[in-house]
């Protein structure tokens, strides 16, 4: 019977962790997903990486203490997953508010991963951040943290430690204040935009500026959403190597200055 638990843990308790990871993760944990496909997929990395996993503790499957490590494992790979939805988001974010300052938010769309309405500029953002993301072999680099993590986090009742949480609530001022940095100067470009218009509107009263200044806003605000397309990259740089950073944290890694493992 002893046998038969080892072997079963083996592969339940990465599982869980892997799985819990997959649910939150940049495109796999998207609405579009189907569940099937994310079981799947974490089914599929847990047998190939459970032969090169430290031994499992020897904890009764179907016990009280059992319910405490999968609730640990939970929690682990959700908090390494939901920081790929904040790095995302802070680009998603970025697109709002340029949308909404540049009267392009009036069309939307369907977030893919939320399932919910969002200004279309948010979404070329997102599809643009997610294309970066799996370029730059993002998804793989969890999947090796993941690895890692159950040297330094072992499989047991205890897990990311309160401070590292504590660390990864603050991290999400991070989404906001990037996302303002990147849209600043969209917002000051619309801002001197809009006080041309209320000097023409003083000098000429006769001007209807409201025929006028809509679709002339609506043109600059399409060329200031090209041009702010061109530092995304390095935007996405920085912000990644942050966020890698705190993975690193999270559980416990020794990583380099790019925050890689």
């Amino acid at each position: 019977m002893n046998t038969i638990n080892d072997a079963l843990a083996g592969y339940l308790w990465p599982f869980v962790r892997v799985s819990s990871m997959l649910m939150v993760m940049v495109i796999f944990g998207a609405a579009t997903t189907p569940a099937r496909i994310r079981l799947l997929v974490g089914v599929a990395i847990t047998l190939a990486i459970a032969p090169v996993l430290p031994p499992m503790p020897g904890i009764e499957l179907f016990s009280l203490p059992a319910v405490f490590v999968i609730a640990q494992q939970i929690l682990i790979g959700t908090a390494m997953g939901l920081v790929t939805i904040l790095l995302v988001q802070t680009f998603v974010l970025t697109g709002q508010i340029i949308g909404m300052q540049t009267s392009l938010g009036f069309s939307s769309m369907v977030d893919p991963s939320s399932g919910q309405q969002v200004p279309a500029v948010g979404n070329l953002f997102l599809l643009l951040t997610t294309m970066i993301f799996l370029a730059v072999d993002g998804h793989l680099l969890l999947i090796r943290m993941m690895v890692a993590s159950f040297d330094t986090l072992p499989v047991s009742m205890s897990g990311i430690s309160v401070e590292n949480y504590r660390s990864l609530a603050l991290w999400g001022s991070t989404m906001f204040a990037s996302a303002l940095t990147m849209a600043m100067s969209s917002i000051v470009a619309l801002l001197m935009i809009n006080l041309s218009f209320g000097v023409m509107t003083r000098a000429a009263p006769q001007l209807n500026i409201f025929s006028i200044g809509f679709p002339v806003t609506m043109i600059s605000g399409l060329v200031i959403l090209w041009l702010t397309l061109s530092p995304v990259m390095a935007h996405f740089e920085q912000i990644w190597d942050s966020a890698q950073a705190l993975l690193c944290d999270l559980v416990n890694l020794q990583c380099k200055v790019d925050g890689g493992p």
